[in-house]
């Protein structure tokens, strides 16, 4: 009995198969929900947000004055998530959304 390997038709019918579930296994990892905070660095306060990341800029002459201006807390979450010109946002993974509401009422308010 002869061996013989396989055609040309069943080697792209193996690729395909082989692509096919490579793109749902990427597809199903695309679309998954973003893990959850494990509890690791919590920042203490408003304060301390803003003097370890918003000082480096705002306090330096970088970026606008934005302490004693009475800028609305949610203007300020709004920009530091999304960003706005030259000024980076930041994500939930850098400041969580506890810490950003202190940091905005922080600067509200100060």
């Amino acid at each position: 009995m002869r061996k013989t390997a396989p055609g040309a038709g069943a080697i792209g019918f193996m690729l395909v198969i082989v692509i096919a579930i490579a793109a749902a296994t990427m597809t199903k990892a695309a679309f998954a929900a973003p893990p959850a905070p494990n509890g690791g660095f919590v920042w203490k306060d408003g304060p301390e947000v803003y003097t370890k990341v918003c000082g480096y800029c705002h306090e330096q002459g970088v970026g606008p004055v934005i302490r004693g201006r009475a800028l609305p807390p949610v203007y300020i979450r709004n920009v530091v998530r999304n960003g706005s010109r030259a000024m980076p946002s930041f994500r939930i993974a850098e400041i969580d959304d506890e810490s950003l509401t202190k940091l905005a009422e922080y600067i509200s308010a100060n």
